[in-house]
């Protein structure tokens, strides 16, 4: 069985509530707006792997536009999502051809599923911004099934 974490949208801010959410995970999924040093918090919990947001620097090599990895035969796709304009599941859908996609960008919770695929926002962990509340997701897969849930961060 796979359990990672998913975040997104820190803008430098990791919440102490994000350790309790995300504890267990063996992999953290970041999806991009990263924010100077919650890399390295996150690392506490679990390795890290992220992708640059629309508001992270070009140049940072640990933070490449796209991520693509398989867990279980489960095809995985992070990135921030701003690539495509304004995300929606059906532009990320028609652009990627993985199993999960996960992205940021939005600040909100959404889980989409579309037959045998996946489409998930795990909302903004930083700062509160929009009247949404901030979250992380947890990604299980498990023999090849995906079960995705939204926890809110106190």
């Amino acid at each position: 069985m796979g359990l990672i974490g998913l975040i997104s949208d820190t803008h430098g801010l990791v919440r102490p509530s994000v350790f309790e959410a995300l504890q267990g995970v063996e992999l953290i999924l970041h999806a991009g707006d990263v924010g100077e040093g919650v890399l390295d918090e996150l690392r506490v919990i679990a390795p890290v792997r992220a992708v640059r947001g629309n508001t992270d620097p070009v140049d940072d090599p640990e933070l490449p536009a796209t991520l693509e990895m398989e867990r279980e035969g489960v095809r995985i796709h992070v990135s921030h999502g701003h690539e495509v304009g304004s995300p929606t599941p059906e532009k990320l859908l028609a652009k990627y051809n993985a199993h999960v996609i996960v992205y940021g960008h939005t600040h909100r919770q959404l889980v989409v599923r579309e037959g045998d695929r996946w489409v998930v926002n795990p909302g903004a962990a930083g700062q509160r911004r929009f009247k949404l509340e901030p979250s992380v997701g947890r990604l299980t897969i498990r023999r090849g099934q995906v079960e995705i849930e939204i926890v809110e961060l106190r």
